[in-house]
């Protein structure tokens, strides 16, 4: 084609010139081409294609003889029109559509490549997106006209399906709003019948080998077009599409180049189309049902005879596993329905039998998965849905007075027995699925093999706990049955663990759906039946798993305590204790064992409590266990250490603690001998350490307590005489002297840093929580603050945060209005605040070091923060300029980029000013506060908006913006013109009327409401995403 007048005529020579460009930039594989060289090149062409002059390239690209040529030339129409739209002439728009169409037909005509193709359809849509909206239309009726045109070239169906699908893609993407996207929406709605017909036409011829490369733009258009299509386009084709699963004659083969994409299809219109979500029962689900019972169980049967019939096998699979998704409440309704089929003689409760019979054998395909076959997960999905459904249907089976009919009662009774039968087949059939196979084949898998699988039983564990419900007792008791036959029928001690294993996986999935009380069944799993039987030796994996329930189980035991007489319960809970602590010396199943160990102490503490002696010899015994589990053990030890009474605590919990001080202290005295052995030995006993503080603290939440009883207190003034014992006061000293030699030390270490401030969380406490180890929370704020000294990092800030909330605790009875802090409280504040905030300002006041120590900016505003809220008087008796230095630093902050540190500064500084303004006890703090830095904290702000600050911060910005605008209204409005009218403020699309508007709806109104929605629009004017759909996401997010 020649060059049209419309567009830019290019001297020979420049379009050669970036012809070559284009084929140096993406050169073939053999021509070697630098990295630096090559981006170069792109560069050059992006420079290019941006200025006026590219639109000159397109046709001469288009007629170049290389492919790369090719797609550059198509691909910079449809850059020009989606980006450089504005510097187009409009009077030359009509040419250019007619131009974009005549270029399109002739590409395709000439047999141009496929990539080359899309990018001119859509193309085609970009302009129609430019100059279809509106009134009048400037491109009415453009999706039929577009296809009018491109048949009367003689373009093929195949072709036209391709702009068809593109069209529906890049509309439902594009950046509309309003009318603009109503009308567009509708060209799609208009030009509906026109794109059913051509489906319709490919899918329905005979077949041949041209069908078979026209349906697939056939069936990809129909998917594009889905949810567009109302449900009278779709019901016609369903009949096709199914038609298309069958194999081409009686005996033949199914074909997956056309099952696969046919099948796709329609699980997408089962999931995205009018008939999802369980519509189309009789045009859609019922057909399916149909098919499924002749053609779907052959395919099964012979899904593995061939590697085309295994990926129509796949497929089939796929499609049960939509239809359960579609119809489970279908199912549910009817799966005892003596109601006939159309198409069919049987009934639809023999089909949907069918299909669950057909699920099943997917579900439990032979073979192991992610080994042996990739089907039997997609299908677990389907029954949390039936199961669902299931109550649904029996609660719709009820009448309006609530009172059953006989024949509805015996309608239930005839579904729930069959829906038992089902899902008793479903735990047999997952039971065996999730067995591991025997050492010799599993050794024989990869890594990514032996991990899938692992992912799979966890799987199948949710989905058992949906058949739980259906089943309850009935489900333990079969599992049970066959751990017992199982141990009855063993003959080689050393084989045959894995399927009592798979029995107890399942057992211990379906814990948390258990009701919290007495289960004879339970009673036999834990008694003598089974747990005595286990293997205590060898075996590792079925051990493992068996302590692993063991621990999940562990609040079962409790209910043993309120049902059966005291000498009962021990045995079954000592008897698992004792299976437990006999792993303990195997390396390989040590942490299993510790886990469950901490689990059983920590729900049972009570009832252990008198057998702390056992527990002693436990601790005594702990020799050959390693240090990182030791401390598992320890806090099962300490868990029930706190359920005697606080004096009798005393000797068991120094047993305990201090030879893990002793060993701490001697880490620190070798740390500049032997650093490292010092270093690993430390957080070793630090963890320890924070095992027995979290196993010391009560079981019950403090702030649940809503009033203190009479044996709380006396039960609080025998902990106090025992804190204050010269022995745990001595203990308590020693571990402070620990901590401060540590922090001394060894500050700077962050794997240190984070053992010691996990150590320091667990040791304090709400006064209502303390144990006989709690520190106070003022003497480690000081350690923190030298910490900090030492080297500032955001663990110790967040720490420090922490300890200044325990200063200022919630009481049991929140009052009216909450007291000041006592004194003592305050005094400690007023001495660490100022090492805080020299320290940090320090450090962040250095050139880039805001952006470059993020996580110390939302540490440090996160810890003023808390100061704010509980002890604001403190701020202003800071030293002279150090609350200066903190401002300037905290509006620096407000232009980061970061988010999370811009939030936490946003969250400071109105709590700050929302507190003093509040205060009485400040006097003019509040003045002097906004006056000295209201308009600095405003300019910044209405910067953050104007795109400063990055958009998902935009309703922090808000909160600021409004605790100001409510406080001090005059003030804001004379800031807010000053900041926004500024010669210097940042640049932005908003015009002079929209920063009245906004300054106008923000002070004009005190509601939050009416100003977070001015700030919003502002927002999006001043960014130039009004009107955009992107735009108005983020506002109805």
């Amino acid at each position: 084609m020649s060059q049209p007048a419309i567009l830019p005529a290019l001297p020979e020579s420049d379009v050669v010139q970036a012809a070559q460009l284009i084929q140096q930039a993406y050169s073939p594989p053999s021509v070697q081409v630098s990295s630096d060289a090559q981006r170069r090149l792109q560069q050059e062409l992006f420079d290019i294609q941006k200025r006026y002059e590219a639109w000159g390239l397109v046709v001469p690209f288009l007629n170049h003889e290389d492919g790369n040529v090719q797609f550059f030339g198509a691909h910079t129409v449809q850059v020009k029109i989606a980006r450089d739209w504005e510097s187009f002439p409009p009077e030359n728009i009509p040419l250019l559509r007619e131009l974009l169409l005549e270029l399109t037909s002739h590409s395709v005509i000439s047999g141009k490549n496929k990539v080359i193709l899309r990018k001119l359809f859509i193309a085609i849509t970009s302009l129609a997106l430019k100059i279809a909206p509106g009134v009048p239309s400037r491109w009415p009726d453009w999706i039929v006209s577009t296809v009018e045109h491109l048949s009367s070239r003689s373009v093929s169906t195949e072709y036209l399906l391709d702009f068809l699908a593109i069209v529906a893609e890049e509309v439902d993407t594009a950046d509309l709003v309003g009318s603009s996207k109503m009308q567009m929406q509708q060209t799609l709605l208009d030009a509906s019948p026109l794109v059913v017909r051509a489906i319709t036409a490919t899918i329905s011829q005979s077949p041949s080998t041209t069908r078979v490369r026209e349906l697939e733009p056939a069936l990809k258009c129909l998917q594009a077009w889905m949810s567009i299509f109302r449900a009278d386009n779709i019901t016609p084709l369903i009949p096709l599409l199914i038609a298309l699963l069958n194999p081409p004659s009686p005996g033949a083969e199914v074909d997956p180049n056309v099952f696969t994409p046919a099948s796709d299809t329609l699980q997408e219109i089962m999931t995205r189309s009018p008939l999802s979500a369980g519509a189309g029962t009789a045009t859609l689900t019922e057909p399916l049902l149909v098919w499924l019972d002749v053609v779907g169980t052959q395919i099964l049967q012979s899904g593995s005879s061939s590697e085309s019939l295994s990926e129509v096998s796949h497929s089939v699979c796929k499609l049960i596993s939509s239809l359960g998704d579609h119809s489970n409440t279908y199912f549910a309704s009817n799966i005892t329905s003596l109601k006939p089929v159309a198409g069919s003689p049987k009934t639809k409760s023999q089909l949907i039998q069918s299909f669950l019979r057909l699920l099943l054998s997917y579900t439990g395909l032979p073979g192991y998965y992610g080994a042996d076959e990739e089907e039997s997960e997609m299908t677990l999905g389907f029954w949390y849905l039936f199961q669902e459904s299931l109550w649904s249907a029996e609660f719709d089976g009820e009448c309006e007075q609530g009172d059953t009919q006989p024949g509805l009662e015996v309608e239930e009774q005839n579904r729930m027995t069959v829906v038992h039968a089902v899902y008793a087949e479903l735990v047999k059939v997952l039971r065996r699925k999730v067995a591991w196979p025997p050492q010799s084949v599993l050794a024989c898998w990869a890594k990514d093999q032996v991990d899938k699988f692992q992912v799979y039983r966890r799987d199948v564990g949710d989905t058992l706990i949906n058949a739980y419900y259906i089943l309850r007792n009935e489900m333990l008791r079969y599992y049970l049955s066959d751990i017992q036959e199982r141990l009855l029928q063993r003959q080689d001690a050393q084989e045959g663990w894995e399927e009592i294993e798979a029995s107890l996986h399942c057992i211990m999935s379906v814990q948390e759906a258990l009701p919290l009380e007495d289960n004879p069944l339970l009673s036999q799993l834990f008694g003598v039946d089974i747990l005595k039987h286990m293997p205590t030796l060898g075996q590792d994996r079925v051990r493992r798993t068996m302590l692993g329930l063991i621990g999940t189980y562990a609040s079962w035991f409790t209910t043993q305590n309120k049902i059966h007489s005291p000498t009962s319960t021990p045995s079954l809970l000592m008897n698992s204790i004792s299976y437990v602590v006999a792993a303990l010396p195997e390396p390989v199943l040590c942490l299993p064992a510790a886990n469950s160990l901490r689990d059983l102490c920590d729900a049972n503490r009570v009832a252990l409590a008198p057998h702390i002696g056992a527990f002693a010899e436990l601790h005594a015994g702990l020799i050959g266990i390693p240090d990182t589990e030791k401390s598992k053990v320890l806090q099962s030890i300490a868990s029930v250490i706190q359920a005697l009474p606080p004096e009798e605590e005393i000797p068991p919990l120094l047993a305990i603690v201090s030879p893990v001080v002793e060993k701490l202290i001697q880490a620190l005295g070798s740390s500049s001998q032997l650093p490292e052995e010092a270093r690993s030995m430390m957080i070793v006993q630090l963890q320890t350490l924070t095992g027995i503080s979290k196993g010391l603290t009560r079981t019950t939440d403090s702030l649940l307590i809503l009033e203190e009883s009479s044996a709380d207190q006396a039960e609080a003034e025998r902990l106090q005489r025992a804190r204050d014992d010269y022995r745990m006061v001595k203990l308590r000293e020693d571990i402070f002297g620990a901590f401060r030699s540590t922090i001394e030390f060894w500050s700077g270490d962050a794997s240190v840093s984070d053992a010691l401030a996990d150590l320091i969380r667990s040791i304090t406490s709400l006064p209502s929580d303390t144990t006989l180890l709690s520190l106070p929370a003022g003497p480690l704020l000081g350690l923190i603050c030298i910490a900090c000294q030492g080297h500032l990092t955001a663990v110790w800030l967040s720490l420090a945060k922490s300890l200044v909330i325990q200063l200022d605790p919630p009481t049991i009875m929140t009052p009216t209005l909450k007291p000041s802090p006592n004194a003592e409280a305050v005094a400690i504040l007023t001495n660490a605040l100022p090492v805080i905030l020299q320290t940090s300002l320090s450090m962040l006041g250095q050139p880039g070091a805001l952006e470059s120590n993020p996580d110390v900016v939302q540490a440090f505003f996160g810890c003023l923060d808390s100061v704010a809220k509980h002890f604001i008087n403190v701020f202003y008796g800071l030293p002279p300029g150090a609350l200066d230095a903190l401002m300037q630093c905290a509006i620096r902050s407000l232009s980061m980029q970061e988010r999370y540190s811009l939030v936490a500064t946003c969250t400071f500084l109105e709590t700050l000013v929302r507190r003093t303004a509040s205060s009485d006890e400040l006097g003019d703090a509040s003045t002097m506060l906004v006056h000295q830095y209201g308009l600095l904290i405003l300019r910044a702000v209405l910067c953050g908006f104007a795109g400063v600050a990055p958009r998902s911060t935009t309703v922090n910005l808000i909160e600021l913006l409004s605790i100001i605008a409510s406080k001090y209204p005059a003030e804001t409005r004379e800031w807010m013109n000053k900041v926004l009218f500024a010669d210097d403020f940042v640049e932005s699309r908003a015009t002079p009327e929209a920063k009245r508007n906004f300054v106008k709806a923000v002070v004009g109104s005190r509601s939050p409401k009416r100003t977070r929605e001015a700030a919003q629009q502002f927002t999006l004017i001043a960014r130039g995403l009004e009107g955009t759909s992107f735009g108005y996401a983020s506002i109805t997010m």
